[in-house]
């Protein structure tokens, strides 16, 4: 695998000195280099790990779709293949705006990741009536609950076939089972108690891993996805639960960290450990929806508009890409895939996040470029 001298470069001159031969360095400074203008992420990378984009069907065109060509070999729905957009009705697939992320896909020879099929969230609640539209998880009557189980989980293996039958030969890396563990668990084995759980116990996630495999692509890989993997206690719940499934004979491949971090949380060697944890176990790692934000937990100051950010906290977010990049690579015969949940800060869940602590109003920008499509300090970090 090649390998590449990793320096951090945060000063005027260091990026100065990145720039072609004969660009005017200090405008070049004034005015950041457009996205388009730079090389491409995922050649930087191509020796260790696919790069990807979490998307919107609105974003396959434009300027936008022009950056993800050039920037990124793997592409993710950020919403539309969720359960409840895909499944809205039970028997009434609709599969419109997924098969334009499908399609871009093809056409430019991305990778394609499936997220997700089964979650606690955007979830329709049709799932867990029972068949007089009585919620499941109210019964109390024995019989009636092992019925409704039966029910429930058939429900889950159509749903999960007839989409994974849709994109077998599209789809790479299927994120299967999302969110399983609970941050503050109500049971010992840390298990996130969503109606999945309430009906089924943990039938739920060997029936969708199980149906997956029996209808995926021979070549494309299961995962179950979580966030806040790399702390504890729900670093230990998650590996005792994936442990224990493969020992029954589920097909997991690999483990997603969706990777929502910040500047200074968690640490470098939490993450590190967090990944040879799982590593442990023969599986694969996949960073699947990374962003760092500028702020701690509750994201409270925040900066009003982009513009208010001082640059100070752009290099600070810059070293921190710098360390995260030179520990994947560092780890990346253990990491198949590293995808922002996003392509730049123009669109970003955590906006919502930074708003709902500061009365409305807020701006987070936790990527490595800027809303115009600039490239920040972050880029240079993670590029060398």
């Amino acid at each position: 695998m090649k390998k590449i001298l990793r320096k951090q470069i945060f000063s005027g001159l260091a990026i100065a000195l990145l720039l072609p031969l004969g660009t005017n360095s200090v405008s070049a400074l004034d005015k950041p280099l457009d996205a388009l203008n730079v090389d491409p992420i995922d050649e930087r990378y191509e020796d260790s790990f696919t790069i990807g984009a979490a998307v919107e069907p609105y974003q396959l065109e434009g300027k936008t779709a022009k950056i993800l060509k050039h920037h990124y070999n793997s592409i993710v729905a950020e919403n539309v293949m969720k359960p409840i957009n895909i499944q809205p009705e039970e028997g009434k697939f609709n599969f419109e705006e997924a098969d334009k992320i499908v399609k871009f896909a093809k056409e430019n020879d991305m990778d394609l990741r499936f997220h997700t099929l089964v979650w606690h969230s955007q979830v329709p609640q049709w799932f867990f009536l029972d068949k007089e539209g009585n919620p499941m998880v109210d019964e109390t009557d024995p019989k009636k609950r092992e019925k409704n189980k039966r029910l429930l989980l058939k429900r889950l293996e159509t749903h999960v076939k007839t989409i994974v039958k849709r994109y077998k030969d599209d789809v790479d890396s299927w994120d299967v089972v999302n969110e399983v563990i609970d941050d503050s668990p109500q049971n010992e084995k840390g298990l996130r108690e969503s109606p999945w759980y309430q009906v089924t116990g943990t039938d739920y996630i060997k029936v969708a891993f199980e149906t997956a495999r029996k209808y995926a692509g021979k070549d494309a890989k299961l995962y179950i996805n979580d966030y806040n993997t790399e702390v504890e206690p729900k670093r230990t719940y998650l590996y005792n639960l994936v442990k224990d499934l493969l020992e029954q004979g589920v097909p997991i491949d690999g483990v997603g960290h969706q990777s929502h971090i910040q500047i200074g949380w968690p640490s470098i060697q939490e993450i590190e450990d967090s990944i040879n944890l799982f590593a442990s176990l023969g599986l694969d790692n996949q960073i699947t929806e990374l962003d760092v934000s500028l702020y701690g937990w509750p994201p409270r100051p925040a900066y009003e508009t982009y513009e208010t950010i001082p640059e100070e906290k752009l290099q600070a977010q810059a070293e921190r890409y710098d360390a995260l990049f030179a520990l994947y690579e560092k780890l990346d015969n253990k990491i198949s895939n590293v995808t922002f949940w996003g392509i730049a800060d123009n669109h970003t869940w955590l906006d919502g996040r930074a708003q709902q602590y500061n009365n409305g109003v807020g701006k987070d920008a936790p990527f490595v470029f800027d809303p115009d499509y600039k490239v920040k300090p972050a880029y240079w970090s993670i590029m060398d």
